[in-house]
């Protein structure tokens, strides 16, 4: 606190919550009928921020009953993967890491725990975090990517585990380059148009290139189009139970 200088940590309470995810069709749709300004509708529909992906399994490696599971609106990413990362609250963090980094870890989520959502979740805010010696398992090719954790990942929004694709996210680009994880592109553009994703996220849909065929059990095409790899790469992963 400002005036006792008492360290701030934040607790968990009993509240009630509105399940948003049970009637935001019904909100969206209603927008429609509504004589209101463009804007007004535009950040009503960013609030209730409705988003189709799919929740995907991660397994860890070494820890046959643990698994990690994912949101992501971009499964047409899933080969370009390279990393996992979780909210330093997630209740795997700690469970998974290996000995040496037991307190590396610890010391970076009681850290984090000063932190106001707002201030963690601010996309101009130098990127930080800490590996935990674990890995998880890409389940669209078994790669073994390394499992970090760090403050940008919320553990009260969504599952509090992110699929790290830094091709493919600017956050993810960013986080990568810092720490020196790999960049693997996995999306081309339409065009033919070359893009170096060694300095850049490219975030927009394209086609399948060959790395994403390389790496993917999915039957992907060359040039498939993302959306269509988004459909192809979710039916694939709910035959294989993931």
């Amino acid at each position: 606190s400002e005036v006792g200088g008492f360290p701030i940590e934040k607790l968990k309470i009993r509240q009630w919550s509105l399940r948003i995810t049970a009637y935001g069709d019904q909100l969206l749709a209603g927008l429609d009928t509504l004589d209101w300004p463009h804007e007004t509708k535009a950040k009503q529909t960013h609030w209730i921020g409705r988003s189709e992906g799919a929740n995907i399994e991660f397994a860890v490696d070494g820890h046959p009953s643990a698994s990690l599971t994912v949101f992501t609106t971009r499964p047409d990413t899933l080969p370009g993967a390279t990393y996992v990362v979780l909210a330093p609250e997630h209740p795997l963090a700690l469970e998974i890491c290996t000995p040496e980094h037991q307190a590396a870890v610890k010391s970076y989520a009681d850290d984090a725990s000063s932190k106001s959502d707002i201030v963690r979740s601010d996309a101009t805010r130098a990127k930080t975090g800490v590996a935990t010696g674990a890995f998880a398992v890409n389940p669209i090719n078994g790669d073994k990517v390394p499992i970090w954790v760090a403050d940008y990942v919320i553990g009260s929004y969504g599952t509090g585990a992110v699929m790290a694709v830094p091709a493919h996210d600017e956050r993810d680009h960013a986080f990568a380059v810092k720490y020196q994880l790999p960049i693997i592109r996995v999306v081309a553009k339409a065009d033919g148009a070359e893009v170096d994703v060694a300095k850049e996220a490219y975030v927009e849909d394209g086609v399948c290139n060959a790395a994403a065929i390389e790496r993917s059990r999915a039957p992907l095409a060359a040039n498939m189009p993302s959306e269509q790899v988004r459909r192809t790469v979710i039916d694939w992963l709910t035959r294989e139970g993931k």
